[in-house]
């Protein structure tokens, strides 16, 4: 199994960051899951669930690694397996429509790395970490079913909808129940 990679390319180790990296901890496991980029102040935060590094991927020179960016031209598939001994994902608050972060932050400083993409639908990083899982042991892109939007309910009346591509598994969307909870509890947005 490869090494999952999240580069963590906010500002700071946000609420939202430590449930979507926790989720990421459980599809992956924890020794198969690095955390690089963090902040030496959120280093503590993050430790439960990986190795936390305070340098940034761009500096590690890794072999074999890929980055995973939905601007790559080619998908990801089961036989990458043996190709790749990282994953690399930008730990990303999504914009929508999307910036094309990943490419501007990510890509274009890992020359040496591979590109590949699990759809250009854009996903949270705990959904991408779990499609390339998926892929890499070895079910194919098409055989995934998604659900492209995602609508919270908060109150009777509000409801928060996030605009991005969720993994189905067992016709329902993968996204952490920790997650929802901090959504409807979140004062403002």
């Amino acid at each position: 199994m490869p090494i999952f990679v999240i580069e963590h390319l906010e500002d700071k180790v946000w609420p939202w960051c430590i449930i979507e990296y926790k989720n990421i901890s459980k599809t992956v496991g924890k020794n198969n899951l690095w955390f690089t980029n963090i902040p030496k102040n959120s280093i503590y935060k993050l430790k439960a669930y990986g190795i936390v590094f305070t340098k940034s991927i761009k500096s590690m020179n890794l072999e074999k690694s890929c980055v995973m960016d939905p601007e790559a031209e080619k998908v990801l598939s089961p036989r990458d397996k043996k190709s790749f001994n990282y994953l690399i994902f930008g730990g990303i608050l999504g914009d929508y429509p999307p910036k094309k972060r990943t490419k501007e932050e990510l890509t274009r400083f890992l020359r040496n790395s591979s590109c590949r993409n699990i759809g250009k639908k854009q996903m949270s990083t705990d959904n991408a970490v779990y499609v390339a899982n998926a892929i890499i042991n070895g079910k194919s892109l098409d055989k995934i079913k998604f659900q492209d939007k995602l609508d919270i309910k908060i109150n009777n009346i509000e409801s928060i909808i996030l605009p991005y591509r969720y993994a189905l598994i067992k016709n329902k969307p993968f996204i952490s129940n920790e997650l929802i909870s901090f959504l409807k509890k979140k004062k403002s947005f």
